[in-house]
């Protein structure tokens, strides 16, 4: 049975972001295994453990540096990577067809992992695509997984930690949640392992996508500019009180 986890190539977090061109950045930084899509993986190895001749494939779409992002994917347990060579970023309409169209071209799919949002865009949107272009059940946020055969039960967090039960029939996506588990980091000889491991480069030619009927574009991005100024507040407990709340009404005007 196979296993597919879609990861994503993101920026490090920590990384001092800088804007060119406009439209893009500089990629002259750290990019990693998008944190979600670790929960993602590390689930999916768990499953591999428990369900005899099972396979866990890595997929992803990006640039050729992307492969880094895989091989990081397999150090954690995937068996195996397919990589949709694009030389550009894409939306998550486009994104998921292509992923789609990998999965489709590779195997029959019983379980299809994804992290519930990557945290450079934060769409939140590429597993509810994906799911909708195979005709797939979706759940996201999920912090529990029960798998017997093709009968799939999750736990979904919602809001204020409200928890829906959902019972899907495999096969299925399931968009991990940080709650769902612990990800379990490689080891060395891990790493070593996973250079050895197979990785399928696939453009995007030899998927033969139709062009989707809308798409999203970046018009401009602009660096987030933080103004702060300090304000001293002075008085009674009660006269602080009062002024909290006419800063907060008058001035933030977020009551």
């Amino acid at each position: 049975m196979n296993i597919y986890v879609c990861v994503k190539h993101v920026p490090d977090s920590a990384a001092t972001i800088t804007v060119e061109g406009g439209t893009g950045i500089n990629e002259k930084i750290t990019f990693l295994l998008n944190p979600y899509d670790e929960h993602a993986v590390t689930e999916a190895a768990r499953i591999k453990t428990e369900v005899p001749d099972s396979e866990v494939v890595a997929v992803c779409l990006g640039k050729p540096a992307a492969e880094n992002t895989l091989r990081a994917a397999m150090a954690m347990g995937a068996d195996r990577g397919i990589l949709i060579e694009a030389d550009r970023r894409q939306d998550s309409i486009f994104t998921a067809l292509a992923l789609a169209a990998a999965i489709q071209a590779d195997g029959r799919p019983w379980i299809i992992f994804t992290g519930k949002e990557s945290i450079d865009s934060e769409g939140m949107q590429t597993q509810f695509r994906l799911a909708g272009n195979l005709g797939l059940p979706v759940a996201t946020n999920v912090i529990k997984v029960d798998i017997d055969g093709y009968c799939v039960r999750v736990e979904s967090e919602r809001e204020a930690g409200t928890i829906d039960v959902i019972r899907m029939t495999a096969p299925c996506v399931i968009g991990a949640g940080k709650g769902l588990n612990t990800p379990s980091y490689p080891t060395f000889p891990d790493i070593v392992k996973s250079r050895k491991k197979p990785v399928r480069k696939i453009s995007l030619a030899e998927l033969a996508i139709d062009p989707p009927v809308a798409g999203m574009q970046i018009q401009e991005l602009v660096p987030a500019v933080e103004q702060r100024t300090p304000k001293a507040l002075t008085g009674s407990a009660a006269d602080i009180a009062a002024q909290i709340v006419d800063i907060l009404k008058n001035e933030a005007k977020v009551i």
